[in-house]
Parts: C-alpha cells; sequence; structure tokens
C-alpha cells in the first residue's frame, strides 16, 4: 500500500508523517525505514526507526533512486513499512512527472509487502488520477 501525505511547503506534512511513524512502530511486526533528506529529524523518531540520510548516497535521478529503495528492501526481508519525507527532493522529482515513480513504488509495495506513507509538496489537482485514491492526509 502507498499512502501519501500532500500539501504545499510549510504546511505540516512532516509532522503528520513524524507522527504516524512513531504511533506505528508501537505495534509494528517488523522493521521501519525512514527515508529523508538530512539527518534533522533523528531526535524526533522512535529510536526502533532506522534514519536514512539519501543526501549521503550519489543518487542522481528518480530511476536510481527506486534501485537504491530496491537495495533496501532486498536487504531487509524483515522490512514492513518505508516512509519517505520530502519525496520530490530525495527521488529527484522536483520538476519531474510523478506517474512513474508512483507507478513503481505501487508495483513494488504489492510484490515485496513493503508499505510506502510518502510526503510529497504538492496540490492534489497535481497528482496523477491514480495517486489521488491514495492520498491519506491533504495538508
Amino acid at each position: 500500500m502507498v499512502q501519501l501525505i500532500i500539501g504545499n511547503k510549510g504546511d505540516g506534512k512532516t509532522k503528520h508523517l513524524l507522527d504516524r511513524v512513531n504511533s506505528q512502530i508501537k505495534t509494528a511486526s517488523g522493521n521501519i525505514v525512514y527515508l529523508d533528506k538530512s539527518t534533522k529529524h533523528m531526535h524526533e523518531l522512535n529510536n526502533k526507526v532506522r534514519l536514512i540520510n539519501v543526501t549521503d548516497y550519489p543518487l542522481k535521478n528518480s530511476d536510481e533512486f527506486i534501485g537504491f529503495l530496491c537495495g533496501i528492501i532486498s536487504q531487509d526481508y524483515d522490512l514492513e513499512q518505508v516512509y519517505l519525507d520530502s519525496f520530490l527532493k530525495i527521488a529527484h522529482l522536483e520538476h519531474g512527472d510523478l506517474t512513474d515513480a508512483l507507478t513503481q513504488l505501487n508495483q513494488i509495495s504489492e510484490q515485496f509487502k513493503v508499505d510506502f506513507c510518502i510526503s510529497i509538496s504538492v496540490e492534489e489537482k497535481e497528482l496523477p488520477d491514480f495517486a489521488k485514491e491514495q492520498v491519506l492526509i491533504s495538508c
């Protein structure tokens, strides 16, 4: 399952994402990973959540980012949930179309039984039609 937290920059999407991950860790039976553009939120995350600063890795485009995610999934059979903050930045999609990346995430989620929760700085009207059904919170 892929769920989206959407809104404009500065609308509080990260707070919703952090609250969600910290509440989910209490009942999760597997591992949880949180990908971000920095380690700024390290102390706001439960210490059982694995924080990965994506900018530490030499990713150049969204295809490389998807490969990076697949690598994370392949090394942890107990991975249950992945949280992606600042999705447009970490996936190198600031000026690109979200359709392909979100389609791939849906396929990966279904194939490997990993749930994704993603914060994206967009308005609902900018999302592909299929993704509008995946909106969890609109800030």
